[in-house]
């Protein structure tokens, strides 16, 4: 072997020595997500067993009653809802570390406005956004030249059409009433976007926000190794949960004692379809309700389970992901009050549409 073989033999040796500690990371990650997908299949198709048993073996409490339907409900949904959050939200957050914001801007910024609100209806789907982030959201996508109809296409869109809400109605209630949803969601998204640039409100934007220059995120997207995407995806499950647990606990308590203690004639009597008021009640009531996809869906499951029409549940859930009252509040601080009202009427229109167009059809 010639000294030339000998070094390039060393060097590849240095480089395979270098490189196995991140591959033998990477390696483990994946054997353990593998691990933990079968646990969790295993785990998740025990549940309704071990709830019933819970209930009415452990605790003791006779079948048939309101109380034994209720808690049953609710030892169910609880480990089922949150299993599944976190399924999705860590799929979803492997996918969200190749969308930063400033990446989101970058597609959405030079579009034409039409396009700019199809393609920004639909990144909302995937994009992370709350309630907290409209604000610095809305002044990043204004400083990119983004219009700003396409701008609330994507604030409607966020919220509203998340993997969360997405994934959960699929689980609960199936494909159908998912695509249903998604659909929905995104074209009143597309049309409030489009209305609202053909109305020319730029100037109803508060002065200030066209002055702030926003820092870009220290998380570039394309640097990320697989195993610092894993990572980013667990992290992800963990700051999502720990928000969101106390809405998911107190939405499932809600929908148990739907579940368990309101007649059935009851919720038809008041939100079906043949109310013709129960759409624009709905909405109403569901506008100043503060939850997420995740606290709300429980009680909507509840509510259909009980008689409720779905076009008027669909109204319900819409009204209070899609035009909250702490959303407009925070909004306020960069939009002037005759924007908030072309939002606010826009949506809860199309809203109602929505409501009314599928208690007619379904």
């Amino acid at each position: 072997m010639t000294d030339m073989d000998r070094k390039e033999t060393c060097e590849s040796a240095e480089a395979l020595i270098d490189r196995s500690p991140r591959e033998i990371g990477l390696r483990l990650k994946l054997a353990l997500l593998a691990s933990a997908l079968v646990a969790w299949w295993l785990i998740y198709r025990q549940l309704e067993g071990l709830a019933q048993w819970i209930t009415y073996g452990l605790l003791g409490i006779a079948r048939g009653t309101h109380l034994g339907v209720a808690v049953a409900f609710f030892l169910y949904d609880v480990p089922k809802i949150m299993m599944l959050l976190v399924l999705v939200v860590f799929g979803v957050g492997l996918v969200r570390s190749f969308f930063t914001p400033e990446r989101t801007r970058t597609i959405l910024a030079g579009k034409r406005e039409t396009l700019g609100d199809v393609l920004a209806a639909l990144l909302g789907i995937v994009t992370p956004f709350c309630s907290c982030s409209a604000v610095p959201l809305f002044i990043g996508f204004i400083e990119s030249g983004i219009p700003i109809g396409v701008t609330f296409a994507f604030l409607i869109s966020a919220p509203m059409v998340n993997e969360i809400a997405l994934v959960l109605l699929w689980g609960l209630f199936g494909w159908r009433v998912a695509l249903i949803y998604m659909s929905t969601g995104l074209a009143i998204a597309m049309a409030t976007g489009w209305i609202i640039g053909r109305l020319d409100m730029e100037r109803q934007v508060e002065d200030w926000a066209y002055q702030i220059r926003m820092a870009p995120s220290p998380v570039n997207e394309h640097s990320l190794s697989w195993s610092a995407r894993i990572d980013y995806a667990w992290q992800t499950v963990k700051d999502i949960l720990g928000k969101v647990w106390p809405y998911i606990i107190a939405g499932i308590a809600v929908g148990a004692g739907i579940h368990g203690y309101v007649p059935e004639g009851m919720m038809a009597a008041i939100m079906g379809r043949q109310a013709w008021w129960s759409v624009p009640l709905a909405v109403a009531i569901g506008a100043p309700i503060y939850s997420n996809a995740a606290g709300i869906i429980p009680v909507v499951q509840a509510l259909l389970a009980k008689g409720a029409s779905l076009g008027t549940v669909l109204a319900f859930m819409m009204s209070v992901i899609g035009i909250s009252l702490p959303e407009i509040i925070i909004l306020r601080k960069v939009l002037k009050p005759r924007l908030i009202a072309v939002f606010v009427g826009v949506v809860t229109v199309g809203i109602m549409i929505v409501g009314f167009l599928f208690n007619a059809i379904l």
